[in-house]
């Protein structure tokens, strides 16, 4: 899969690296402030507490 995007981004090496991170870069932070709070209220465990 990455082999597929990594030849897929326009340009020589020196050019698609950077491309490739801040494809990372914003699939993370997509995930990270979009689709993880939206999935959380849906996740079985949301209080968990350590004890007796």
């Amino acid at each position: 899969m990455y082999s597929w995007i990594f030849r897929h981004l326009p340009g020589p090496a020196r050019v698609r690296i950077p491309l490739a991170v801040l494809l990372a870069l914003g699939a993370a932070a997509i995930l990270l402030f979009l689709v993880f709070p939206l999935v959380e209220s849906h996740l079985p465990a949301t209080s968990v507490t350590v004890g007796n």
